[in-house]
């Protein structure tokens, strides 16, 4: 807060008297009312009489928020619900319920307005893809045995960015069984709870760091993998031949399954930036890593290579801890 200073004595420290015990009739304060300082210190000094407003409204402004203590945590309650990215101020509960409009109006497009040309093949499709049919001679697409493998690896790329620091503090609401929910039904089991979300996240102990899942999720070596695996995912479909691509195109125009599929992956490459600067945030690591924020709009390399290369929680809270430690 600014401190409580007059003009003259904040700004012209020159005009004091040399001699304390002497105090001039012109620098008496109390010999002049309020009004004709003012006048006298604009006639007189013309070109500082800006600075001298300065000071007057720099004090009137602490006065005002000394009489009215409840005025700071107004504001920082304001503040929380307008960029808590989903908390009780007015532009949270709109996002929300613009995200829930949207989750409604997905899902009624797939069950009702989703082509569903080749019901009959989508099952045999879904048991191939799974594993539950063995060589029988047929050999599904690249592109769609590509796009619904890396349909498997994003849950974990999105539990790396939602646990911890996606978990909301707010209404206690679990971020678990979304998650667990996703790897079937991808981001339509996700942006339920991206509508539901209330940050910031709970504090996270040292000694969870140590405990599934966070181990898991934090390891590089998981990351690694995640990155590699996807990788090599997106190369093999990007080989593909051009007839391959034009029958994935056929699929989608005529399956559900793939069109579904298809539309879950452009969605969770969509939310993808803004869960990955969210955790940037927490781990306090914009300044160092928010030249990987462009690059995650890459769809799934670019999660994907944040998670490998962010900083560990547990490096965080040693980094933030030792300045603590200094000063004291």
């Amino acid at each position: 807060m600014f401190a409580h200073n007059t003009p003259i004595s904040c700004n012209f420290p020159s005009l004091h008297s040399q001699n304390p015990k002497l105090k001039p009739p012109y620098l008496n304060a109390s010999n002049f009312p309020r009004s004709s300082q003012i006048n006298n210190a604009r006639s007189q000094f013309p070109h500082l009489t800006k600075r001298v407003y300065l000071q007057i409204c720099q004090n009137s402004l602490d006065t005002q928020e000394s009489q009215n203590p409840n005025l700071e945590q107004e504001n920082f309650t304001k503040i929380d619900g307008e960029m808590g990215g989903g908390g009780d101020g007015g532009g949270g509960r709109t996002t929300s319920f613009l995200i829930f409009l949207l989750w409604g109006g997905l899902m009624y497009y797939v069950f009702n307005l989703a082509p569903n040309q080749t019901p009959s093949t989508d099952v045999y499709l879904l048991k191939k893809l799974c594993y539950l049919i063995g060589d029988d001679g047929f050999q599904p697409n690249p592109v769609i045995v590509s796009l619904w493998n890396i349909m498997g690896l994003w849950p974990l790329v999105y539990s790396m960015l939602l646990i911890p620091s996606g978990r909301s503090s707010k209404g206690n609401v679990p971020v678990f069984p979304f998650l667990i929910l996703s790897f079937f039904l991808g981001a339509y089991a996700l942006i339920p709870y991206f509508v539901l979300w209330r940050p910031p996240p709970p504090v996270t102990e040292e000694s969870e760091l140590k405990k599934w899942p966070l181990n898991f999720l934090e390891s590089k070596l998981t990351a690694g993998v995640i990155f590699a695996v996807g990788f090599g995912l997106i190369v093999n479909a990007g080989l593909a031949t051009g007839d391959n691509w034009k029958e994935y195109l056929q699929y989608f125009g005529g399956s559900r399954l793939i069109h579904a599929t298809s539309i879950d992956f452009a969605l969770l490459s969509s939310f993808a930036p803004f869960w990955v600067y969210n955790d940037m945030t927490t781990r306090k690591w914009t300044d160092k890593g928010f030249w990987l924020l462009p690059l995650s709009v890459v769809p799934f390399l670019g999660p994907a290579l944040y998670v490998l290369l962010r900083p560990s929680l547990s490096a965080v809270a040693v980094a933030s801890s030792l300045p603590a430690s200094k000063h004291e």
